[in-house]
């Protein structure tokens, strides 16, 4: 009954122990400050922690579906500590949760008002011209969307960019596509014209569905019939801390590139100009993985070959969406997949003659 109501009638089996973590304190503590803030996002600067670090900044946008802090759960398992620690000067965007009267927030205004905002701003403060870019899952996808728009202008803000968990053919999409047909996305198109965002609850119910045994069925069996109590586990905190789409940017999305593939035909259109993956032509590196329900491996490998760059790298790590990229070293956990052949054709016939590490 209270996993009902606290998730407003959808009963979402609660994963982890609610009252373990709170975020700043034992959760996402890695030293930083926000530099900048506007109505789509805060900028954050983590506090550098070597004698030197690189020359060009590296930036870092997260998905909007969940919170950034899984780059940074604990010290011994933060992607943002590591890379920190490597000597990057690191700048991470903090999405903004919308409610309803985000509602007519479309994918340019998360491009115009979030993407190159951050690439603005991360300039101005560390005065150099260029930076390093890394997007993850949605965050990729439009991250490529930005490079598109920005090359064909002749724009060279970025030097190179990192892919995680990214779609952008989506001829492939793998489990989730689903839930890509026409009679749920026209629910999901109801549903957000009467309530201004596509909600949390409906988001986290849906990715539950694709791996319904881990998180919906065996939860509920513990909580329900053995009575158990979730676990204090870091990871199934954040995924229970969700946030809302705004209904027109969750539309364009699904429409446009879930469902059209627009940007792999060339046909999606970023401030009203159409926008191709032939146009990115800085050096590009994407990391998949092996077992990701959300961004199939190789509808990942398939969007990289057609970019227009000369210098790509494509890596197959073992494992799923999150722990395939959430992977600290000490753990030695899983491993990955590199091949040196050139990132085109078949992804299977990569795979098949690359190397495990």
């Amino acid at each position: 009954v209270r996993d009902i109501e606290a998730n407003q009638g959808d009963l979402l089996v609660t994963l982890a122990d609610k009252e373990a973590f709170h975020v700043g304190q034992n959760i996402a503590t890695t030293p930083g400050e926000v530099v900048y803030r506007n109505k789509m996002l805060e900028l954050i600067q983590y506090t550098p922690t070597t004698e030197k670090v690189h020359k060009t900044p590296l930036l870092i946008f997260p998905p909007w579906i969940n919170k950034f802090y899984v780059m940074d759960l604990k010290p011994a398992n933060s992607l943002i500590k590591w890379i920190v620690d490597q000597g990057f000067t690191l700048f991470v965007v903090s999405w903004v949760n919308p409610d309803a009267s985000y509602a007519g927030t479309a994918l340019d205004d998360y491009i115009r008002d979030g993407f190159l905002r951050a690439m603005a701003e991360t300039r101005r403060i560390t005065g150099e011209k260029q930076i390093n870019a890394v997007g993850y899952c949605i965050g990729g996808t439009t991250l490529g969307l930005t490079l598109a728009h920005l090359q064909k202008a002749g724009d060279e803000t970025v030097k190179t960019a990192t892919f995680f968990t990214t779609l952008t053919d989506f001829s492939d999409p793998g489990e989730v596509g689903v839930f890509l047909n026409d009679d749920f996305v026209d629910g999901i198109e109801r549903q957000t014209a009467q309530d201004g965002i596509l909600s949390k609850f409906f988001m986290s119910r849906t990715f539950s569905y694709l791996r319904s045994n881990d998180l919906i069925y065996t939860p509920a069996i513990k909580s329900y019939m053995l009575g158990e109590a979730p676990p204090a586990f870091d990871l199934l905190y954040w995924n229970g801390d969700g946030t809302n789409l705004p209904a027109k940017m969750a539309i364009d999305y699904l429409r446009g590139l879930c469902q059209g593939d627009g940007f792999a035909k060339g046909e999606f259109r970023v401030f009203g100009h159409p926008v191709q993956l032939s146009d990115i032509k800085l050096p590009v590196c994407a990391i998949a993985c092996e077992t990701d329900h959300i961004a199939h491996w190789r509808g990942s490998f398939n969007g990289i070959k057609q970019m227009g760059s000369k210098d790509k790298t494509f890596l197959l790590s073992q494992s799923g969406h999150i722990a395939g990229i959430i992977n600290p070293p000490s753990k030695d956990k899983y491993g990955h997949y590199t091949n040196d052949a050139p990132v085109a054709g078949d992804p299977e016939v990569w795979f098949a003659s690359a190397t495990f590490h």
